[in-house]
């Protein structure tokens, strides 16, 4: 009797132990994100912020992942890299996300790299430098093309139309830095020589002191400005202002309608690399991002009345990337899904197709990018 009691116990205190595993495996999967969607970043991140309120709301709504609701914890690190590191310490040691799709910028994300990396926890940035995935890092992974990808495609349109020597104007922000650098890197493969060099910060209200600079150099066939945000669009309207004439290139840093709003009349006759969520409507009907980046567009617009920008798409990609990861490790645990994100082969997003691997963490190529130009006030694809 005493035997047969002590081995009743028994089961009952490991049915108690287990209870609080089996209520954990039901309760909501977390999803942590720390986004710009203030500050000079802001029009960048807000959509993005949206984007994963609404695809949350609808994958809910659909019964959730695994059986289990998504939940969407998410801080504004104000377009101030500094706040980064300290929102995604938050959201692991309090909140305890399951994985992290954060960094709108390059200096949010790397100010939370270490962090993640120590943590061991899968985190999707949507910033562009390709600093954030080369060299590979082992829990980070991104939804963006990279700067050098942007560099390379401008370029590949500079030295069709015979343009050789060219006038670099970039951010000093994490993102223009590192774009700078790359650009410096691709030029001499393309045939381009940089004869003009020059910075400007994020939040600067003028910049026609160094465009003045660039206009004097001898020879310049044309502007590449690296940058996102708020910026450019000063940088577009000083350039029109002081009458320059020179063709204008922006970097996919400012992919986005808001970019036209802000830089007005200006803007008009910009190229840059993109996308094709800028023109969804204009691509053929047999192109294989027709369908996904129509539906965005759609269902972005009856909840927000509003364009899309790619910097939500990138947003999508990231949260559609994390379910089907999900999916694949059955569940929640960390290595697993870290796992299940690197082998992620032919998954089509508002980016492009993406092929992850141990030794690339973006898995783009320069096919998903299009050019497009500023024409009568809206973007048109680049012939």
């Amino acid at each position: 009797m005493k035997k047969r009691t002590l081995i009743a116990l028994a089961a009952v205190l490991m049915t108690a132990q287990a209870l609080p595993v089996a209520a954990q495996s039901k309760g909501p999967i977390r999803i942590g994100a720390v986004l710009s969607t203030t500050g000079p970043a802001g029009y960048l991140g807000d959509p993005q912020l949206k984007t994963l309120q609404t695809y949350l709301a609808q994958i809910n709504q659909d019964g959730g992942v695994l059986g289990r609701k998504l939940e969407l914890v998410h801080y504004d690190d104000a377009s101030e890299a500094g706040k980064a590191n300290g929102f995604a310490k938050r959201l692991i040691d309090d909140d305890k996300v399951d994985l992290l799709i954060a960094g709108t910028t390059t200096g949010a994300t790397m100010a939370m790299a270490p962090l993640v990396e120590k943590a061991g926890i899968p985190l999707i940035s949507l910033s562009g430098a390709v600093v954030v995935v080369e060299p590979v890092k082992k829990w980070i992974f991104k939804t963006p093309h990279t700067d050098r990808m942007a560099a390379e495609k401008v370029f590949e349109d500079m030295k069709k139309r015979g343009f050789t020597k060219v006038g670099l104007l970039s951010e000093t922000s994490g993102f223009g830095q590192s774009g700078a650098k790359e650009t410096r890197t691709v030029a001499q493969k393309y045939g381009i020589t940089l004869v003009a060099d020059e910075t400007y910060g994020p939040k600067d209200t003028d910049v026609t002191a160094q465009l003045a600079k660039i206009r004097g150099v001898s020879g310049i066939q044309a502007l590449f400005v690296f940058g996102l945000g708020q910026g450019p669009a000063v940088v577009t309207k000083n350039a029109a202002q002081l009458g320059m004439n020179l063709p204008l290139y922006q970097s996919h840093g400012v992919a986005s309608n808001e970019f036209i709003k802000l830089a007005g009349k200006a803007a008009e006759g910009v190229r840059l690399p993109s996308p094709a969520l800028l023109v969804a409507n204009a691509l053929a009907a047999n192109d294989p991002q027709k369908p996904l980046v129509t539906s965005y567009a759609a269902t972005y617009w009856k909840q927000y009345k509003d364009e899309p920008s790619t910097f939500g798409g990138y947003a999508l990609d990231a949260l559609m990337l994390s379910v089907s990861a999900i999916k694949t490790a059955g569940g929640t645990n960390k290595e697993a899904v870290r796992n299940a994100l690197e082998k992620t082969k032919g998954f089509m997003g508002t980016t492009g197709q993406f092929n992850l691997s141990v030794t690339d963490h973006m898995g783009l190529n320069l096919s998903a990018f299009r050019m497009l130009e500023v024409k009568d006030g809206g973007w048109v694809l680049l012939k």
